[in-house]
């Protein structure tokens, strides 16, 4: 009988299913009803040493719905990182874990180019009890001048120089969180492997513009008659997050063997999650997801895969994970492969017998099953 339990980086999970770092882990409470629900693991809202300088605003959430009306297919948010104090996260972190010690508490962490900080806020969180670190390079927007999220996931040298920080005093799995608002994925994820990360985590929000508004000719989310490009997800990022995850697969299979990767963007549904296990995910995160389901919905993901898994004979994820990663080649390959059959299939053509003087008493059987197409 299939399961989905799995073991990754030495964590075990009862299923590959993890809330992404966003609103659906943003306190105690809500992390708490995501492990009541079973989600396998939960990497919380981004913290930071000083959130006094965090300050959302409203509404920072804009949707873009399918032509019919019926459905959301994109959604953008202007939301930064957590606003709450540090030291309440810590108490918070170690309250869930004393509630449930067999639930997978990821902490994602930010801060700015300082050793000092990354080494405090790794020290202190890890002293709680977290399972894991997410260490966000990716934010879109938001603090850009203090150069933190994407404005330090985008510089390759200065992201493997936090790594190696946080590294260098973490006891537990560090991932690394890739923003894809870059031309090569694989140049930030090979920096964080480089300097110690057992994982990275893909992709973020893409950086993004939903709309403008045909009424008030302001671009949404309107805030005080301005916005500021935000960061896009939900279903129809989800091209775009599988080519990149299957490009740090291939990058973790020929550099990094062992490495693990947490595939991130627009899963819906349990066989979104096989699309980007079967492209070398080990666990896949939801966040805006469970913002138009809730947190229930893992019942049904989980459900959805399982049925996939039984469908095919697969009895582990190990089974089936990055299977799909051997059908990459260069179009240059694909070119010379089709030509290669295509001129099999005419000098096999050409060998069957067109006229009655063409046949061979010798060759009589092999002549007939070429005209029986066997």
């Amino acid at each position: 009988m299939a399961t989905l339990e799995t073991t990754v980086d030495g964590i075990k999970m009862p299923n590959p299913f993890v809330i992404g770092s966003g609103p659906p882990g943003t306190n105690v409470r809500v992390i708490k009803r995501a492990f009541k629900e079973g989600w396998g693991g939960v990497i919380a809202k981004t913290v930071s040493l000083d959130a006094s300088k965090v300050v959302n605003v409203g509404p920072r959430y804009a949707k873009l719905h399918s032509t019919d009306g019926k459905e959301v297919i994109g959604w953008e948010n202007i939301e930064l990182i957590s606003d709450r104090p540090f030291e309440k996260w810590l108490d918070e972190f170690k309250e869930c874990k004393d509630e449930y010690p067999d639930g997978v508490l990821i902490a994602s962490i930010m801060e700015e180019f300082n050793k000092d900080a990354w080494c405090e806020i790794t020290e202190r969180c890890q002293e709680v009890g977290v399972d894991a670190f997410e260490l966000n390079f990716s934010c879109p927007h938001g603090l850009p001048e203090r150069k933190m999220g994407a404005a330090m996931g985008q510089d390759p040298d200065i992201l493997g120089e936090v790594c190696s920080w946080v590294n260098a005093v973490s006891k537990i799995p560090v991932w690394a969180k890739m923003t894809p608002n870059v031309t090569h994925i694989e140049d930030p994820s090979r920096a964080a492997l480089a300097n110690g990360c057992e994982g990275i985590a893909a992709i973020n929000t893409i950086r993004s513009v939903m709309g403008v508004d045909l009424e008030t000719l302001r671009p949404m989310p309107t805030v005080e008659g301005y916005t500021t490009p935000g960061g896009y997800s939900s279903r129809a990022v989800k091209p775009i997050a599988l080519r990149m995850v299957m490009e740090i697969a291939q990058l973790i299979r020929k550099e990094f063997p062992g490495r693990s990767l947490s595939a991130i963007g627009g899963v819906e549904t349990g066989r979104d999650a096989a699309e980007f296990i079967l492209l070398g995910g080990d666990t896949v995160q939801v966040c805006t997801g469970v913002m138009k389901f809730g947190y229930g919905h893992v019942k049904t993901m989980c459900d959805q895969l399982l049925e996939f898994m039984d469908s095919k004979g697969f009895e582990t994820l190990d089974d089936f994970r990055g299977q799909a990663l051997d059908c990459f080649t260069t179009h240059a390959e694909l070119v010379r492969m089709q030509t290669e059959r295509k001129s099999a299939e005419k000098a096999a053509k050409e060998a069957m017998v067109a006229s009655d003087g063409e046949w061979d008493g010798d060759d009589f059987v092999k002549q007939s099953d070429q005209l029986a197409g066997n």
